[in-house]
């Protein structure tokens, strides 16, 4: 499958290896890169600042595994609003709710799709009941409970 160039971004052959082994481990020190790469850890430093100012990187976050810290519900949610000119007060309130970790303005049968973790079916039932369905806008809602997590990865760019 042919790769398609990036949005007119002066991104080249370094700039993506840099990227691909950042984005394996981003805890990868600037001059172990560089050694790999055979540059120098300055040309890494200069590399990675112009890819932040591009808004290529968008920053770097530590991964935790929810299950281990007591989150033993992943549900997915399709929300379906009343109009779709409410969604960006919809958004407004959603960010509030902490157990949503992802929203997604979407086509198909929702207007939006979100992801939430949450401790038990308990704690689910009242971020939904109580947080979620409160919302302004929002008509109803449908309910999916992930058994298992079976792929999650970034884009692979080699």
């Amino acid at each position: 499958m042919p790769h398609r160039k990036a949005q007119n971004l002066e991104i080249d052959n370094l700039d993506i290896q840099i990227l691909s082994i950042l984005m394996k481990n981003a805890t990868t020190p600037y001059t172990e890169i560089a050694k790999e790469l055979i540059v120098s850890g300055g040309t890494i430093h200069v590399r990675m600042k112009k890819l932040e100012e591009m808004g290529v990187i968008k920053g770097a976050s530590l991964e935790v595994d929810p299950q281990k810290l007591g989150y033993d519900i992943t549900a997915f949610l399709g929300i379906y609003l009343e109009k779709g000119s409410q969604y960006q007060e919809a958004v407004t309130q959603l960010k509030k709710i902490p157990e949503i970790v992802e929203l997604h303005y979407t086509t198909g049968s929702w207007s939006i799709f979100a992801k939430i973790v949450c401790h038990d079916t308990n704690h689910l039932r009242e971020v939904l009941n109580e947080n979620i369905q409160s919302v302004s806008g929002i008509q109803r809602t449908e309910t999916f409970i992930s058994l298992e997590e079976s792929i999650k990865r970034q884009i692979t760019l080699e």
